[in-house]
């Protein structure tokens, strides 16, 4: 993958979106387990707070990546978009389930928080780059 340049903007969101992911990963370990696990879908065949535990790593890898390892942030902020897509049905499973958490206690909150996923999404691949390489990529 060929280094890509980005903004200060760009650099920016790509660190606050780290913040945010170590941020939420020691949200995965302490005072937002139970929220976390709430968010579980019931389909999961694994223990809720092991699911918990290993996607909290998984976010607290990711993030120190985004801030850290700027050398391979396109791969990181692809990683990462991966990520949110995989987390996504616990999100939809909240909101069809009516599970409060986070502060989501209505129907209407928890159904505003699925369409920020995707603003998350792109968000994550415009901040490293990623966009650009996949522009790139359909050029060539």
């Amino acid at each position: 993958m060929e280094n890509i340049n980005t903004s200060k903007t760009q650099n920016f969101f790509r660190i606050l979106l780290g913040i945010f992911m170590v941020t939420a990963a020691i949200g995965h370990f302490t005072f937002q387990r139970a929220d976390f696990q709430a968010q579980v879908p019931n389909w999961i065949p694994m223990n809720k707070d092991l699911v918990v535990i290993l996607s909290g790593i998984v976010e607290i890898a990711l993030g120190l990546s985004l801030i850290f390892l700027t050398k391979y942030k396109v791969k990181v902020g692809i990683a990462l978009a991966i990520f949110y897509v995989l987390v996504f049905p616990g999100n939809i499973a909240q909101y069809l389930n009516g599970t409060s958490a986070f502060g989501l206690d209505t129907d209407q909150a928890r159904l505003m928080r699925l369409f920020f996923q995707p603003v998350l999404i792109v968000l994550t691949l415009w901040s490293t780059g990623a966009i650009t390489y996949f522009r790139r990529l359909k050029k060539a």
